[in-house]
């Protein structure tokens, strides 16, 4: 775990890679500045919490670098993932008193932290960041109904077809190893892909099988993934 000071978190958002897919995005420098006065930057180790069900809310931040998930437990004391959480992407709950589900890094991750009342008190004060987190609300809402179907209604192949095609989608240039090609490299191995939808290592390496052979896609490595037929992984996806 590593913090930063505001003066970093003012130097390092000019250069910011999601600064214009952020929270932050419509703010002028001089309201980035006071954001930055409250805010500092956090490193994650894969498998590092930032947050915890139910616990009371003290923190919200904004994904840099990294992939985290987000859970909640079941009442038999099993662990449901209810979301995946990509860079630009804003975690935690404002004005709220506590965290409705836990927050975990599927990968090293940098999120920018702020103390949540310091960040309420903000937001409060710049309409335009009030407008950022209702339009994030209600795009984090259209994702969890949609994860809801993922995880309750889809088959295995289903479900990898989707969780490919997201990946593609939310970190883009970010995995391609080969622009020529729509080669990427998986943000996350397939052990916690497995965990991720809920099926076994076995079933996940199946489907790769099976995609693979029907020349959906192609396995450079066995963390690499070329799609060769998007509109066949598209109707796999449902």
């Amino acid at each position: 775990m590593n913090f930063s000071g505001p003066q970093f978190l003012a130097e390092t958002c000019q250069a910011c890679t999601i600064r214009n897919r952020a929270i932050c995005a419509d703010l002028d420098p001089q309201e980035i500045t006071l954001l930055n006065s409250i805010g500092r930057q956090r490193e994650l180790v894969a498998g590092e919490h930032l947050l915890w069900e139910g616990d009371e809310a003290v923190l919200v931040g904004n994904v840099v670098e990294g992939m985290l998930k987000l859970s909640s437990g079941t009442s038999d004391g099993r662990e449901q993932i209810v979301g995946l959480v990509y860079p630009s992407d804003f975690i935690g709950r404002p004005f709220g008193a506590t965290t409705p589900y836990g927050a975990e890094a599927l990968t090293d991750a940098k999120v920018c932290v702020f103390q949540r009342k310091d960040f309420d008190a903000f937001a409060q004060e710049h309409p335009r960041l009030e407008h950022k987190l209702l339009e994030r609300t209600l795009t984090e809402l259209d994702r969890t109904r949609r994860w809801m179907v993922l995880l309750g209604r889809m088959d295995a192949e289903q479900k990898l077809a989707s969780l490919l095609l997201e990946f593609d989608d939310r970190l883009g240039a970010s995995l391609r190893a080969n622009t020529e090609t729509e080669t990427f490299e998986l943000p996350i191995g397939r052990q916690q892909i497995a965990d991720v939808l809920g099926l076994t290592i076995e079933t996940i390496s199946r489907q790769f099988s099976r995609m693979k052979k029907a020349g959906v896609v192609a396995l450079p490595s066995r963390r690499e993934v070329t799609i060769l037929d998007r509109p066949t992984l598209k109707s796999l996806a449902g």
